[in-house]
């Protein structure tokens, strides 16, 4: 597929993979440590984009201080870390705001900044939490853990969300952080634990599996029990 002259192609899989076909001048810029391979013609800078003080907030939410600027002619592949999905999505007018870890790539087009976001519990009171901000117009990707499932909310519409498989949803939307079930639920279901309310209008990404069950899964099998 082809849009604002890059050309990609994402190849379903276990671990899924980016293709990019870069022009002539055509640039991309993606997270470090996703990149596979790439046309000798490629050309691969480490930048600071949005400047020293942009890198400096990103570091802060969890993200890399640098990203890697792909300048063509020629084709890249990026892939997921983990086994999921990866999400094409144009952004045009709204901005997306995202969990840091779930960037893969973006057009020079999309800025990448960070947002400092307020997420309060009840009488507890509310804790700063900062989330990776797309803005500007051209595709973002970013990569899920297991499948990805994008929910349209309508105006008024909501949903809860368990924290760690929110992935991303568009900047406007009404959240903020409910508890959910009873101690009952929390102690011997292990669910019932604070959940993301997210009102619409507006888009959201849910992965249906995130990072801590994965790294427990695997320490398990390395432990070899």
């Amino acid at each position: 597929m082809r849009e604002n002259n890059v050309e990609y192609k994402i190849f379903d899989s276990g671990i899924q993979v980016l293709k990019v076909t870069l022009g002539e001048g055509e640039a991309i810029y993606a997270d470090t440590g996703h990149m596979i391979a790439k046309s000798s013609s490629v050309q691969m800078k480490t930048r600071m984009v949005g400047g020293l003080f942009s890198s400096l907030k990103r570091k802060m939410t969890g993200a890399t201080f640098f990203v890697t600027e792909l300048v063509g002619p020629g084709t890249v592949y990026l892939s997921n870390i983990f086994p999921g999905k990866i999400a094409h999505i144009p952004v045009q007018g709204k901005g997306i705001l995202a969990i840091s870890h779930s960037f893969l790539a973006t057009e020079k087009g999309v800025k990448y900044d960070t947002k400092l976001t307020k997420l309060t519990v009840g009488k507890f009171g509310g804790e700063g939490y900062f989330l990776a901000k797309f803005h500007g117009s051209g595709n973002l990707f970013l990569h899920g853990y297991g499948d990805v499932i994008t929910e349209e909310l309508k105006e008024g519409e909501e949903m809860q969300i368990e924290a760690t498989h929110l992935m991303a949803f568009e900047e406007g939307m009404k959240y903020g952080i409910k508890f959910v079930g009873g101690i009952t639920s929390m102690l011997f279901a292990h669910e019932g634990l604070f959940f993301i309310n997210i009102k619409g209008p507006g888009r959201v990404w849910i992965q249906s599996l995130n990072s801590s069950f994965l790294t427990s899964v695997f320490m398990k099998y390395l432990n070899g029990k």
